[in-house]
């Protein structure tokens, strides 16, 4: 039985499934020896954060680790997720994507992507694109925007995606099988810079933290 989602205070039960990956395999290498997953969001860590806030959707959620990471498996712990480890994580993000497509269930017919290093996602922003993917045909790639249309993340992908998911490589992402076209793609508007706020620098947390005061 696929699982519900929850929108607002309504569960609607899906005949197809889809599952939430969170990328949190990356070396944190412009963190100059800081964990950037690790930093304290709201009393916790980041990592933590965003994977609770996956979970309240109700989807199923894999994360995909680096090979030694003690620390972030440490932050997730007790959670009811699937940790899957990202071999070759030091080569790129398309690597942990792999990894992530690779420990799917057989049923799986859609796959968000979500980095964890995106603090300002929210569950309502992850419901958005919940909802989104339910009222859409399948065949289509949604990816979440700023309200005035500039692209960001999470990514939902069709299943018919993921054998080009498959052949990515380096650090590019997903963004070569966005930019082949041959998906249609539809944007789905969360607040603000939701979809864009991503942290890859003390400056930036810096930066950040200083705007929410």
């Amino acid at each position: 039985m696929a699982p519900n989602c929850v929108i607002g205070d309504l569960q609607f039960e899906r005949a197809l499934m889809l599952t939430i990956l969170i990328l949190a395999a990356g070396h944190s290498s412009r963190m100059r020896g800081e964990d950037k997953l690790l930093q304290d969001v709201d009393g916790k860590p980041l990592l933590r954060v965003v994977t609770e806030r996956a979970l309240e959707t109700k989807l199923p959620v894999t994360i995909a680790l680096p090979p030694t990471s003690p620390d972030r498996l440490m932050a997730v712990a007790n959670l009811d997720v699937s940790i899957v480890q990202s071999a070759d994580s030091a080569k790129g993000m398309a690597y942990s994507i792999r990894a992530g497509l690779a420990a799917l269930p057989p049923k799986c017919t859609a796959l968000m992507i979500l980095p964890a290093d995106m603090p300002e996602i929210t569950k309502e922003d992850l419901l958005n694109l919940c909802r989104a993917w339910s009222e859409t045909q399948s065949g289509v790639i949604l990816r979440a925007s700023t309200a005035t249309g500039q692209p960001g993340h999470p990514v939902i992908f069709p299943k018919s995606c993921f054998e080009q998911l498959r052949k990515i490589s380096g650090d590019e992402g997903a963004r070569s099988v966005i930019a082949n076209k041959s998906t249609p793609l539809r944007l789905v508007p969360l607040p603000d810079h939701h979809a864009l706020t991503d942290l890859d620098t003390p400056e930036d947390w810096i930066r950040w933290r200083a705007s929410k005061t």
